[in-house]
């Protein structure tokens, strides 16, 4: 056994052999039943990687061991006592985007935060126990001082997650992310029809930029994630998302519910346990990339996240629950992040465990 932490009140023990994780100390019982969820995943569920010296469980969690990952046992206990963390933090970095994607609501707005501003907005999220660091909007990939902010993040804290649309990849910018430290990026793919995937971004071509984007980020090293996000009318697409996935050799396909603009993309509770019996198939069997869907870790597993474990910092320095709701519940140029997540918490409107996404409750999307 691996000792991953050790304290005067807790110590946890990882076994490499059997990818299993034991608390023990005084505070053991308030972090052992969120081990047991993980334990119960590592053998049932095939990693994303596995790597000389530590695991991926998944792309979305830092891997074990890591100091990263040892943050997040402790942000559980405190969790278990009912102080809740924002073990991820994202934040929308840019409203600058090749894509003209009918769905984006923040290109045509004003403003945005300045690399020091996000430096600070990390730093006060380090603070207050993120272990997950994602920059996304509109795409990072042209925030000229993304790598240094991407440095910026330490490494025995937090790993780093960034999402593109990957019209802007060149071999010498993965070979830079690898570099500055970037733990997985995510490329969507909205369709394996490049017509489909063209005409959602707005852009012809970048169903192509895309696929290549990703083989620029594998050969450089990096963890990389197709993702998509998934609304009732295109729930089978799933499946030939997932073989192209698995084609390109990629580490996971991550699977986000969309937000419906009409009744015919609300997801239907059949569409979900289509989505819940295609993760469980795929990941109980070895080979290929492994499957996150919010459908089941924020679903059966966790609950929703919005306001417990996940806070989203928007590209004006709006804070929000996730990115999937709209309500602004601070301002990050205005207060300081722990100030606005306190009071976030005292609200009590996120206290409730929910297995759906409160965003898809609230009405059509502009």
């Amino acid at each position: 056994m691996t000792p991953l932490l050790k304290t005067t009140a807790l110590t946890v023990d990882y076994d490499p052999d059997s990818r299993m994780l034991q608390a023990r100390g005084a505070i053991s019982m308030l972090v052992q039943p969120a081990l047991n969820k993980i334990n119960q995943r590592l053998a049932e569920e095939k990693p994303a990687l596995v790597r000389e010296g530590d695991i991926v469980a998944s792309t979305w969690l830092p891997p074990i061991p890591s100091g990263p990952f040892k943050r997040l046992i402790l942000s559980e206990a405190k969790i278990a006592i009912g102080r809740y963390v924002p073990q991820t933090v994202s934040i929308e970095v840019t409203r600058k985007c090749g894509c003209s994607c009918h769905h984006c609501l923040i290109k045509e707005g004003e403003g945005e935060l300045t690399a020091d501003e996000i430096k600070r907005v990390v730093d006060e999220a380090l603070d207050l126990g993120a272990s997950i660091i994602t920059f996304t909007e509109g795409d990072p990939l042209l925030k000229e001082e993304i790598f240094d902010i991407i440095r910026s993040v330490d490494p025995r804290r937090a790993v780093v997650n960034l999402f593109t649309p990957g019209l802007e990849m060149t071999p010498e910018k993965a070979r830079a992310l690898k570099e500055a430290g970037l733990y997985n990026i995510l490329i969507g793919i909205y369709s394996t029809d490049p017509a489909v995937h063209d005409e959602i971004r707005g852009v012809p071509g970048s169903f192509e930029k895309a696929v290549a984007a990703m083989k620029m980020a594998l050969e450089a090293g990096l963890l990389v994630t197709v993702s998509t996000h998934v609304k009732g009318d295109r729930v089978s697409e799933i499946f030939e998302i997932y073989d192209l996935a698995a084609d390109l050799g990629v580490h996971e396909f991550s699977i986000w519910e969309g937000i419906p603009r009409s009744p015919v993309e609300e997801l239907t509770q059949i569409d979900r346990e289509t989505i819940i019996r295609f993760y469980k198939k795929i990941n109980q069997n070895p080979g290929g990339p492994r499957v996150f869907a919010s459908t089941y870790f924020e679903g059966e597993m966790l609950g929703c996240m919005a306001g417990r474990r996940w806070i989203h910092v928007g590209v004006d320095g709006g804070v929000r629950p996730c990115p999937y709701i709209d309500e602004v519940v601070g301002d990050v140029r205005e207060r300081p992040l722990k100030d606005i997540w306190r009071d976030l918490r005292r609200s009590g409107e996120f206290d409730a465990f929910r297995s759906d996404c409160p965003a898809q409750s609230r009405g059509y999307a502009p």
